[in-house]
């Protein structure tokens, strides 16, 4: 099939020869990190050092050091959870969808957005393991062969929680490392450091940038999409069950499914724009990650925020409608309870503020922006928190009516998990390419046959 990209805008801006972007990239993987860089990895590596003191404390007390109590079961631990597998979903949104739909603005946005989706569901994974009050004995929720005679429920979410999150993080992996391959063997040919050179010449498997190689990295790479694209649909789906396949008020509701999806694109992206617009400004990457690919990315955020937002809506009139009381009480509850509070963060945060980017000016102010996605980001986190605590904190009936209020040590973790994300972000910045060199130079001006007057190095 022949694309004609001539009527597309430039996916690379300041007309860029092939070796001024591979030397862009590059440059950071091949200097010393500075000041700077080691101020942030010090600010992210307290917030991750806090976050270890806080887990190791309620490893050998328990969780009672938590806020949870009776009825509310389920806190901070749940709420991070959906919240960072939700993060993790658009790295593999923009990586396999986008390619399948050939969208080439992907391509200079495409690799933070994989090696994000991966970091993101390293923290989520951690929350199940502790969410079940014994850690040490997480084993047991692998279906293995064992002389205990054990064998896992497979009618519990949590166990489908296990299974979906870690396919998800196997597949991205393995897609992440396939688009590596290439860039991987770019850097083997530029170092001059024997062990880099050695660390490179393995991981790029004897790459050559031959036609072979490409027309068997192309297969690879479009399977591997094939497969990653179900899995953004089907995996905050699965999420969602821990609270759709219930019986109560606030959670047992068949719009979940579709809900969780939205809103994790929804974050996912807000986060995505949040770390682009610094790692663009530090690596000096403006014409590889343009206001373009970010403009496109806040209607992309304007579009799921609106889903998020109908949803809102349709929770309560579904309610209204049932004519349950139980349920119409829940959500007025959330509305106009102790709780209010959350629910107008969350409602102002992922529908109010979102309505800005309907102006194209504010879409390409990178201040607006940031101030946008932040406040998404906070929004979101508080949409996990109001679905989970609220429909627990009142029962059906009134005498086993709770209030949740977070301890230190659940403050503590969620800073960790935070922590370890943006320390892993930071390392990542000069351990690989944060852009795919080759999948840049392919768009590049000049690359493609309708790119009449481009020239090459």
């Amino acid at each position: 099939m022949h694309i004609d990209y001539s009527q597309e805008a430039p996916a690379v801006a300041g007309r860029l020869t092939l070796s001024q972007i591979e030397e862009l990239v590059a440059h950071p993987l091949e200097t010393r990190p500075d000041k700077k860089y080691f101020i942030a990895l010090s600010i992210s590596g307290s917030l991750l050092l806090i976050g270890a003191i806080c887990l190791g404390l309620t490893f050998y007390y328990g969780t009672g050091l938590w806020g949870i109590n009776q009825p509310i079961g389920w806190a901070f631990d749940i709420v991070n959870f959906v919240f960072w597998v939700g993060i993790g979903h658009a790295g593999t949104l923009i990586s396999a969808i986008l390619f399948l739909l050939r969208q080439k603005w992907r391509t200079g946005i495409a690799r933070f957005a994989e090696a994000m989706t991966i970091f993101a569901v390293m923290c989520a994974g951690l929350f199940p393991a502790i969410h079940t009050g014994r850690p040490w004995l997480d084993g047991y929720l692998l279906p293995y062969p064992n002389q205990h005679g054990l064998w896992v429920n497979f009618t519990s979410p949590l166990l489908w929680d296990v299974f979906a999150v870690s396919t998800y993080f196997t597949v991205s992996l393995v897609f992440w490392y396939i688009g590596l391959i290439p860039d991987f063997a770019t850097l083997r040919d530029r170092t001059t450091s024997k062990f880099k050179k050695t660390i490179y010449s393995i991981f790029s498997l004897g790459w050559r940038h031959s036609s072979r190689h490409w027309q068997h990295y192309e297969k690879a790479y479009m399977l591997l999409a094939g497969f990653a694209t179900p899995l953004v649909l089907s995996v905050h789906t699965i999420v969602s069950f821990d609270f759709a396949v219930s019986i109560l008020p606030g959670w047992h509701t068949t719009i979940f499914p579709p809900y969780f999806v939205a809103g994790a694109i929804f974050s996912g992206f807000a986060m995505v724009v949040t770390v682009l617009v610094f790692v663009r400004k530090i690596f000096n990457l403006e014409n590889i990650i343009t206001i373009d690919h970010l403009d496109k990315m806040n209607k992309v955020i304007l579009a799921t925020g609106m889903m998020v937002g109908y949803a809102y809506a349709m929770e309560f009139f579904i309610a209204w409608y049932s004519g349950v009381q139980v349920e119409q009480f829940v959500f007025i509850n959330r509305a106009f309870g102790p709780y209010a509070w959350a629910y107008w963060i969350m409602v102002s945060c992922n529908v109010i503020f979102p309505q800005l980017f309907w102006f194209r000016k504010f879409r390409r102010s990178i201040p607006v922006m940031m101030i946008i996605v932040i406040l998404v980001n906070v929004g979101m986190w508080f949409e996990r928190f109001v679905i989970t605590v609220t429909s627990l904190h009142r029962d059906f009936l009134p005498s086993s009516w709770g209030y949740f209020k977070p301890t230190l040590f659940d403050i503590g973790i969620l800073l960790g998990s935070f922590g370890l994300f943006f320390t892993l972000v930071i390392l990542f910045t000069k351990s690989l390419p944060v852009v795919s060199i080759s999948e840049v130079k392919a768009v590049a001006d000049g690359a493609q046959p309708t790119h009449r007057g481009g020239h090459h190095e």
